[in-house]
């Protein structure tokens, strides 16, 4: 690892200016993701400002939605009663991801922000886009069977790792900001981005502009959610495909959905084709999974990860059935 300061300061405002300030700086929280980048010297920060004091590690029930600190750690987060009631499918997603270990020390916010596990981003010896722009994509004509098969570019295939980002996204849920020009508070969907010619820029994210908290808006549907996620093995392990679902069905038809996949895609995706396909129709596997063929039209896997068209097709239908309660 290279030489780095570390710094201290005493509030979110200090930390904001200190990291705009400075292009080789980086905000540190849990640092399970940036510690192990450092190690790997694909993350090379000359400077990292400590900002896990400086935001809320509270989970605030109000009347509309629930606000999650950016503190809060992701144990934390999936054994909170609220966050287990009112949205299981959050619960799940985090209990998914990582071991006990980690999910002590990680944190809401700096799980949004994790970067991606393609072998290729994480090795300085290969080719990379993500890591260094313009020296090539070696997973397109590598190993890539973990790698993305909608939205991917000619410059990049990876996939983004987080879990409980799937879930917030398929929630609807909003992430609040204080950056250089301000706060600003941006729909989670938008938050990342997909690769284009410039995939080394993960999110829309400003430099220096900090995650302070998460807000997830209560409704009935989010009650009768899920998540699903099939992975190599049974435990710490990033998906190869994975379904966050929520539903609404009343006298057999589907009144309401949210659907996204995790594993599939540069960033989490929301699934609105399939879920403009389920409204207003019958809740059968039949008619889930014409839904799902609809998403995955757009699908244009690579040799090695054609295998993710089907698994992802299998998984929506099978979570909306057990949501709605019909055969499979």
């Amino acid at each position: 690892m290279r030489p780095f300061r570390y710094q201290r300061v005493p509030d979110v405002d200090s930390a904001v200016s200190t990291i705009a300030a400075a292009p080789g700086a980086a905000f540190l929280a849990g640092g399970t993701n940036l510690v192990d980048l450092m190690k790997l010297e694909v993350e090379v920060p000359d400077l990292l400002v400590d900002v896990r004091q400086l935001t809320s590690d509270w989970i605030e029930p109000r009347p509309d939605f629930v606000r999650i600190g950016a503190a809060v750690t992701n144990s934390a987060l999936a054994a909170d009663p609220v966050i287990r009631r009112r949205f299981p499918v959050l619960s799940q997603a985090v209990l998914a991801g990582a071991s006990g270990q980690l999910r002590n020390l990680a944190t809401a916010g700096g799980n949004l922000l994790q970067r991606t596990r393609c072998p290729y981003f994480q090795d300085i010896n290969t080719p990379c886009n993500k890591r260094e722009p313009g020296t090539g994509c070696s997973a397109r004509e590598g190993f890539h069977r973990e790698h993305a098969i909608l939205g991917a570019s000619e410059s990049c295939i990876a996939t983004h790792p987080s879990d409980m980002a799937v879930a917030l996204v398929a929630l609807d849920a909003v992430v609040n900001t204080e950056g250089p020009r301000g706060p600003r508070s941006i729909p989670l969907v938008d938050l990342h981005r997909l690769p284009g010619d410039a995939p080394e820029r993960d999110t829309v994210l400003e430099h220096g502009e900090l995650i302070t908290s998460i807000d997830v808006p209560s409704s009935d549907l989010a009650v009768n959610s899920r998540y699903r996620k099939a992975r190599d093995r049974a435990s710490f392990a990033f998906a190869l495909v994975s379904v966050a679902a929520a539903v609404d069905v009343a006298d057999g038809a589907v009144r309401d959905v949210r659907l996204a996949l995790g594993g599939v895609a540069h960033k989490p995706w929301r699934a609105t084709t399939a879920e403009a396909a389920l409204r207003g129709g019958a809740a059968s596997a039949d008619a889930f999974r014409r839904a799902a063929d609809a998403e995955l039209d757009a699908a244009r896997p690579l040799p090695g990860n054609e295998f993710k068209v089907p698994l992802a097709r299998n998984m929506i239908v099978g979570v909306l059935s057990e949501l709605s309660g019909v055969p499979g």
